[in-house]
């Protein structure tokens, strides 16, 4: 019966520990990312504002809910200098955007070049050739950890 204890204790702390002692990634936290869209011939501009995690230099941004008219996922890995081209995907929020997201049933992709620094970023989307996007802006600001709450003073 001891050795089940064992191996079953071993088998549920391993991956704690693990995932413990990997390094953390020179940007790792809590961000908040805005993002501001131009207007375009077939949609307002309009101003995004979302909480977003980077992991082990990997970043995740998501504004909405999946698969809901304006939702936005935005991931990819962050370089050590802090450069990164971050891919975004979603579905248009109302209207329709473009000739392209018409084809793709509302739906959108794109890339943002992004530079973060130990506690802020900006990026700018790639437009492609112009006619297939419009001129977005992104701002990231590390989220500073609260800190510790008093202790209650002796009665």
């Amino acid at each position: 019966m001891k050795t089940r204890t064992v191996v079953w204790c071993a088998l549920v702390c391993a991956p704690i520990l693990a995932a413990a002692q990997a390094p953390a990634g020179h940007f790792d936290g809590t961000w908040t990312t805005s993002m501001a869209c131009d207007a375009s011939e077939h949609m307002p501009a309009y101003k995004w504002t979302f909480v977003s995690m980077i992991a082990n230099s990997n970043y995740h941004g998501q504004h909405g809910e999946q698969g809901g008219p304006g939702y936005m996922v935005m991931d990819g890995p962050i370089n050590a200098d802090g450069s990164a081209k971050l891919h975004a995907k979603g579905t248009v929020q109302a209207g329709k955007a473009g000739i392209v997201t018409q084809l793709k049933g509302n739906k959108y992709d794109y890339y943002v070049e992004a530079k973060f620094t130990e506690t802020s970023g900006t990026g700018t989307r790639d437009e492609g050739a112009g006619i297939l996007g419009r001129p977005c802006s992104f701002e990231f600001t590390k989220q500073t950890e609260p800190s510790a709450a008093p202790s209650p003073a002796p009665q």
